[in-house]
């Protein structure tokens, strides 16, 4: 039975972690606890980096000063010198990349295949994988991402309150040469959605560049993990957080925003890596100057929409509260110099609140990341009545399609369809559904819009039953991985449908702007979840392994045809690229939401490397000890949780786990 919602409802259900407790008072205490006991102090303006500490030393942390304010933009004449700079700024980076026995960035390369080319271990000898060593992160909520290592130390991170670990793989027994805890704000954690999670650092210039759950943006030094920067990007008290990782580009580090079940307002922000000054800032709502449109933007394609859509296609005002936010994962293609980017959801769920296409939510992005001009935009899924967000990954490779070779965009998204576009200027080229969709029958390639099944479409006061996929995706935000060997994609994927009533709710700065109540249920075949190899050009899937829970960690593709990826339930896995066969599995302390990592140590063997900590959307009943009684609690998570087994099956905790032969 669904019930109608009040704000007070709303609260109740909304998809956030902590406060998707019936119990405010137990919101608190849980804000109370996770709140950081040591911090490092802040650098508010540009300093030069600190003196290098031995390398077995562990930095001191003494009292944090108040958190920084929100940057100015930048002048036109600190643009230009950027400019100048920019030119020469990506190359370190873009070797570091291409080296594969470091991981520089968090999706392996800026293409985000997450291929490596080391081979070392083989379908061969992959039964001989042994835990080489492991390390506790010190919280229990989910742990996404993937370290990086650059030269002989791995980064490692938590999740809340973000934690950040330099180790040093030199010695045997990998001693932490420094560990950092930003000071946060304690409003952060109760307006977090779905789980207090993190989804890894940048590099760049000696730096680790970092983002906090409560909107801060942080600059370390690589050696020391002394504050360099910090600026504000986010304010909780308005429901702004950040969980996305961002990327640097070219002297740039660009990142999103958390918070559209807040009715925050979407944008991605470039800070200058050496100073943390504010380049640019680019909303997904809007006038056109605020969305930075390019004067030929969707040039190729303007049945995709161009001028003045931002607020054509919004009621009112409705775009100042229209989510479209950015916390996925980011791409970039120095060739075309273009930076790819999606957005999630319209605020509210309740499409009834917001008629019109709700332009630029659940949209692809090409922009360049020097000056943010949009050089084109596709949005997936106009007028979303589901919570289909579009922040899944897209991923930059060649295909060759009815027999010519294509700079192609590859993004399986929520929605349940897999697209494949030309990344040169967003021509769709293949649109096919990956997992079980029956809320559109196709999407037309002419139009680039869906052709939807008007039954499924969600109303105000009524139930809408049987919905597919349920508003977690046929894919979430677990990023999938790209082999060049056989052409496929790996890409971890879910099975379930829902239950739909679009309720009214009323804005308020800083409280929930849900407006929906969910129940979800499995789909066709009562698996949860599937990991697939998809070919791109065709649209077809090739193999699959059905999995009992969602396939919500990462994946990882090597030269030695290995896929790896983890599943709810703490198995670490690894399969054969050509056919799926399993060939090794290891039992992990936790639930696998991370995105596996290779990398060459400094005793030059090759060392696989995942986190473990369940948790996400799916997995947040069991990371925030969630009662099982109210089945619509974080939003239909509880009860599909608790109907799964997945409070038996895996318990809370971060690890970090490094496997060899």
């Amino acid at each position: 039975m669904f019930k109608t919602q009040s704000l007070r409802d709303d609260i109740r259900h909304a998809v956030f972690a902590p406060a998707a407790i019936a119990s405010l008072a137990l919101v608190a205490l849980t804000a109370c606890e996770s709140r950081p006991k040591a911090t490092e102090s802040a650098t508010l303006a540009a300093t030069p980096a600190a003196a290098a500490a031995p390398a077995t030393t562990t930095a001191t942390q003494p009292a944090a000063a108040a958190a920084p304010a929100e940057p100015p933009a930048a002048t036109e004449a600190e643009r230009a010198e950027h400019a100048t700079y920019a030119k020469e700024a990506g190359k370190e980076l873009e070797s570091l990349t291409e080296d594969d026995g470091q991981w520089a960035v968090p999706g392996k390369n800026y293409s985000v295949t997450r291929y490596s080319n080391l081979k070392e271990i083989t379908a061969a000898n992959v039964s001989g994988l042994k835990v080489a060593w492991s390390m506790s992160t010190g919280t229990n909520k989910g742990h996404e991402g993937a370290p990086l290592v650059i030269g002989s130390t791995m980064y490692a991170h938590s999740s809340f309150p973000n934690h950040v670990f330099a180790i040093d793989l030199t010695k045997p027994d990998k001693p932490v040469k420094w560990k950092y805890t930003p000071e946060q704000d304690e409003r952060a954690a109760p307006v977090a959605c779905c789980d207090l999670v993190h989804r890894g650092l940048n590099y760049a210039e000696g730096k680790i560049l970092m983002i906090t759950l409560d909107g801060q943006v942080i600059a370390l030094d690589a050696n020391t993990g002394k504050e360099v920067w910090k600026a504000r990007n986010g304010d909780p008290a308005k429901g702004e957080t950040i969980t996305g990782a961002g990327l640097v580009v070219n002297g740039n580090f660009i990142v999103g925003i958390s918070g559209g079940e807040f009715g925050v307002r979407g944008h991605v922000t470039a800070y200058d890596v050496r100073n943390g000054k504010r380049m640019w800032r680019a909303y997904s709502t809007g006038p056109d100057e605020d969305l930075m449109l390019a004067d030929n933007f969707n040039a190729a394609n303007p049945h995709y929409g161009q001028k003045d859509q931002g607020v054509k296609t919004w009621s009112g005002d409705a775009w100042k509260r229209g989510g479209g936010t950015t916390w996925g994962w980011y791409s970039y293609d120095p060739t075309l110099d273009l930076f790819y980017y999606s957005t999630g959801n319209p605020g509210t769920w309740n499409p009834d609140q917001r008629p019109g296409d709700n332009k630029w939510s659940m949209t692809l992005w090409a922009r360049n990341p020097e000056t943010g001009k949009a050089v084109w935009g596709y949005q997936m899924t106009p007028h979303d009545a589901w919570d289909y967000d579009g922040v899944n990954e897209s991923i930059l490779v060649d295909l060759t399609i009815e027999g010519k070779k294509v700079p192609a965009l590859v993004h399986f998204d929520r929605n349940g369809f897999a697209y494949t576009l030309d990344r040169r200027d967003g021509t769709l080229l293949v649109a096919e559904p990956f997992a079980n969709v029956n809320w559109a029958k196709s999407i037309d390639k002419k139009t680039g819009r869906p052709v939807e099944d008007l039954s499924k479409r969600t109303k105000q006061g009524m139930v809408t039953k049987d919905i597919c996929p349920n508003a977690m995706g046929g894919k979430d935000q677990q990023p999938a991985a790209y082999s060049p060997r056989t052409g496929l994609f790996y890409v971890p994927t879910n099975n379930m449908c829902m239950d739909y009533e679009a309720t009214e709710v009323k804005y308020i700065a800083g409280a929930p702007y849900v407006g929906a109540n969910v129940a979800m249920k499995p789909g066709p075949g009562g698996n949860l979840g599937e990991l697939i190899a998809w070919n791109a050009a065709t649209g077809k899937k090739e193999w699959g392994i059905k999995e009992k829970f969602p396939a919500w960690s990462g994946v990882l593709a090597t030269a030695s045809d290995l896929i790896f990826y983890g599943t709810m339930d703490g198995w670490f896995k690894a399969v054969h690229a050509q056919t799926g066969k399993v060939l090794w599995q290891h039992k992990v302390a936790s639930g696998i939401i991370g995105a596996p990592m290779t990398f060459k140590g400094p005793d030059q063997k090759q060392y696989v490397a995942v986190y473990s900590g369940v948790g996400g959307w799916f997995g947040l009943p069991v990371s925030h000890d969630l009662p099982k009684t109210d089945p619509y609690a974080a939003l239909g998570a509880v009860g599909i949780a608790d109907k799964s087994g997945l409070y038996d099956a895996t318990q809370k905790g971060g690890m970090l786990y490094v496997f060899a032969i």
